[in-house]
């Protein structure tokens, strides 16, 4: 048995060496659908990864806002932060939102205390001209703001509010370490500290909304938010709608996109290794016929061709699993500005694939190669 498969190798492999320049085609046909195959699948497992992060430069895709009728405090919202795994949590960031007045325009503005640690990066697209705050007497000013009453980098503002509770208006100076820019509302806003809210408020540990940016699909985002609020009966978690379906939807496109073109590439590859090897039946009639005159049957020249294309196959798929995932780290690289790692479960996966395909085919081929007549082949017709 060891003899004989010998043999068949030593019969395929000589019969490459003989055609080297036809087999080198079809080799590198193989190569190049395996190298795509490689590519892609590496590209389409990782994608979900690349474009989330992408996206969380957008800002956050899943809030926590008080539950009708309650409240939430900087404790409940810790809490609820616990239902999400931590390698998940990108950031979250608490608001309060008040209004205050600017006691030398007379004017009031919206005021948000937050944790600017967090909003670094929960909020990507902020774009601070100037610093961004180091203490709790100083502020960021959104443009739209800035403007509007007169203040730059490092003017000061006395700001004011009236506690209704207690009749009292507080008074606190503050310095305009940056400007906001980010294009939408927040330009309005004058931005604080936590602590400087509740400073110049008189009233602590209030929330009235956390952003949370978190690395998960959609699927997993809206189990996050159902465990959220089944666990806090104080807090709703809910998805920022316009953030999630947009990945979803480009994720989805993007992945399609990836499996047509693969299916292409896999189906134009199956094209030039059937013509390649119809090339060489032509080529091998006489031979083929000379083989069959001597006895040779279908099944050992049907083995043959189709241990050609078996081998070939495989040869491809080991250098296209290379070849593709250099050319995957080179995608990522330049489009997602981030490295991809290798999976190993590639390696065998393009090999088998590559190997099918060839062998598919071989099938028009070595059915031409059967139907060989030895008798008008050897006549010279």
């Amino acid at each position: 048995m060891n003899t004989k498969r010998k043999m068949f190798l030593k019969m395929v492999t000589a019969s490459l060496l003989r055609r080297r320049s036809r087999m080198l085609i079809a080799l590198l046909s193989i190569a190049v659908g395996a190298t795509i195959l490689s590519g892609l699948v590496t590209i389409y497992y990782d994608v979900p990864r690349q474009m989330g992060a992408q996206f969380r430069n957008y800002g956050a895709n899943m809030i926590l806002v008080p539950a009708s009728g309650a409240s939430m405090t900087t404790e409940s919202a810790s809490e609820a932060l616990k239902e999400i795994p931590p390698d998940n949590l990108i950031g979250a960031s608490p608001y309060r939102y008040v209004n205050v007045e600017m006691t030398s325009r007379q004017r009031t503005f919206i005021a948000a205390g937050t944790d600017f640690e967090q909003v670094m990066s929960t909020s990507p697209y902020f774009v601070v001209e100037g610093e961004w705050p180091r203490n709790d007497r100083e502020i960021l000013v959104g443009k739209e703001t800035a403007e509007l009453v007169g203040v730059k980098i490092n003017s000061v503002m006395e700001l004011s509010f009236r506690n209704e509770e207690t009749k009292k208006r507080n008074r606190i100076n503050f310095t305009v370490s940056g400007l906001l820019d980010t294009g939408g509302e927040e330009e309005s806003y004058l931005f604080m500290t936590m602590k400087a809210m509740e400073d110049l408020t008189g009233i602590t540990d209030t929330l009235d909304v956390m952003e949370m940016s978190v690395s998960a699909a959609e699927d997993e985002l809206n189990s996050y938010a159902e465990a959220i609020s089944a666990a806090n009966p104080d807090i709703s978690a809910r998805l920022v709608k316009r953030v999630t379906k947009s990945e979803a939807s480009v994720l989805s496109k993007l992945q399609a996109l990836v499996l047509i073109v693969t299916l292409v590439v896999l189906a134009l590859t199956m094209i030039c290794v059937c013509t390649t090897m119809m090339a060489v039946v032509s080529e091998r009639r006489r031979e083929i016929g000379l083989r069959k005159a001597l006895g040779a049957s279908d099944q050992s020249i049907r083995a043959e061709f189709l241990g050609e294309g078996m081998f070939l196959g495989l040869l491809g798929g080991l250098l296209g699993t290379a070849l593709g995932f250099a050319f995957a780290q080179f995608v990522s690289v330049n489009v997602f500005e981030s490295s991809i790692s290798f999976q190993p479960l590639l390696l065998p996966l393009t090999v088998v694939v590559s190997v099918v395909v060839s062998a598919l085919s071989c099938m028009l081929p070595i059915k031409n190669a059967i139907a060989v007549d030895p008798a008008l082949v050897l006549k010279g017709e």
